[in-house]
């Protein structure tokens, strides 16, 4: 619901219609054999194309000496490149998994960057679907290169951070390794962009719904106070949205040193 979508205001006796968890659900654009395709779905599909499109047009014809637009595609690659996958992974190591990270780091940057856009107003990673799903791509890759570089058995003492000097603890630890790594670590991952995003979007649905409704007679005052709260959380949101689309990626990363890296 728009705020602009009702007539009730403050002393027309009326109530605060508070923003809730029906603001993120959405009715279908079309179903298709059963199958629903919604705003959520068709804001992802635009990401792809946007992020795609984007480097595309920054590279297919790439030059010596770049335009504007091969400048900014090579400074956002060389960031996360060199900010992110460098860092943790290393020069030698890294190399072959930058498409994944930078691919990765602009489509969760683009589908968080929707809720801030007219008409979108929507951050596709406020449902809970599209973070779980990225994470269990990072998940997999994560498993399949620890299973690679450790083989069978020692990918298991990997996972559970078997270590026979621990002695009559290690029972313990095993088990709570096993569960941090493959159940709360990813689960976290995906939790974390998903609870930033859906936090973010319903602040600025609460303070937009209420600039309409608080805008009636001596309430007007508060309307403006609310109205500047608005600016000021989008402003907020636009810098968390970036800062989301690193944190993810950053422990993507992470992960993927923690699969290559040799057990102790």
């Amino acid at each position: 619901m728009l705020a602009f979508e009702t007539d009730c205001h403050i002393f027309s006796g009326c109530g605060f219609d508070a923003p809730g968890l029906h603001n993120f659900v959405f009715r279908p654009l079309f179903t298709i054999n059963g199958f629903e395709f919604n705003k959520p779905m068709l804001l992802a599909l635009l990401s792809t194309v946007v992020v795609v499109g984007f480097f595309w047009a920054a590279f297919g014809k790439a030059k010596v000496v770049p335009g504007k637009l091969q400048m900014i595609g090579e400074a956002g690659y060389d960031f996360v490149r060199r900010g992110l996958v460098y860092d943790a992974l290393g020069k030698r190591e890294g190399d072959k998994y930058v498409p994944f990270m930078v691919s990765l780091f602009f489509f969760v940057w683009i589908m968080n960057l929707w809720s801030i856009i007219p008409v979108a107003a929507f951050p596709v990673t406020s449902v809970i679907a599209f973070p779980v799903g990225l994470a269990a791509i990072v998940y997999i890759l994560w498993v399949y290169l620890t299973f690679k570089k450790h083989g069978f058995v020692g990918a298991l003492k990997n996972i559970t951070g078997y270590d026979k000097s621990l002695g009559w603890v290690l029972p313990l630890i095993v088990v709570i390794e096993f569960l941090s790594n493959m159940i709360i670590r990813p689960f976290t991952h995906a939790v974390r962009l998903f609870a930033n995003m859906f936090a973010g979007h319903l602040l600025i649905l609460m303070f937009t719904i209420a600039s309409w409704y608080l805008l009636n007679g001596v309430g007007f005052v508060y309307a403006g106070a609310s109205f500047l709260m608005t600016l000021a959380m989008t402003a907020f949101e636009l810098f968390i949205q970036a800062v989301q689309a690193y944190v993810f990626v950053l422990l993507a990363c992470n992960y993927v040193q923690g699969a290559l890296a040799e057990h102790h």
